[in-house]
């Protein structure tokens, strides 16, 4: 059992939450303003939807506000804020199935002057977005949890409940597939060219 306590051993974000705890509305808009990017994109990666990636993306917020004084320091703030996402995320992929929302965002693309840049960097960013929705929900999870996230493979473990060997091997086929279909040549409709024999 864990005695100490893992603000104690430096987790800024961990002080900040507890002090939040305290009342310090500021320490929340710390925590928020740090996270939030890298979380709405876990969202909107795993979903592939914008309106429902800041529902739950939003959901995520609304527990931690609700958690606050229920917060204890056991684990690096991280680590608990994506296993309160891998929890909404669950629940949410348990529900029935009621309608598929429309894709109706994109990720913002950087301010560069060059319009073929843009629309290339559009290009392959959105390449990219469709070959992280083909990987089984598990692949993919621990791979946003791993780059998004900035996680290790110990807390993807502690988040999800799963075995670290499995994680491993979870993320080593996601990077190999994501990989290979990189590799592969596009036709212009996104269809993939037959390799040549």
């Amino acid at each position: 059992m864990q005695l100490f306590n893992i603000a104690d051993r430096g987790d800024s974000d961990a002080k900040l939450m507890l002090a939040y705890a305290r009342g310090d509305a500021s320490a929340f808009e710390k925590l928020y303003l740090k996270h939030k990017d890298a979380l709405f994109r876990f969202f909107l990666r795993q979903c592939g939807n914008q309106a429902l990636a800041e529902e739950l993306y939003q959901d995520v917020w609304v527990r931690v506000i609700d958690a606050r004084s229920r917060y204890e320091a056991k684990a690096r703030f991280t680590t608990w804020l994506y296993r309160i996402a891998h929890n909404i995320l669950t629940d949410y992929y348990r529900k029935p199935v009621e309608e598929d929302l429309p894709e109706t965002g994109t990720v913002p693309s950087s301010s560069i002057d060059n319009p073929e840049a843009i629309v290339s960097g559009q290009e392959k960013l959105a390449r990219y977005r469709t070959m992280i929705q083909t990987l089984p929900d598990e692949q993919r999870e621990v791979f946003l949890l791993k780059e998004e996230a900035g996680l290790s493979l110990q807390e993807i473990a502690e988040i999800t409940g799963e075995n670290f060997e499995t994680l491993k091997s979870r993320l080593r086929y996601a990077v190999g597939k994501l990989k290979q279909a990189l590799e592969e040549p596009e036709q212009h409709d996104g269809q993939r060219q037959p390799q040549a024999v």
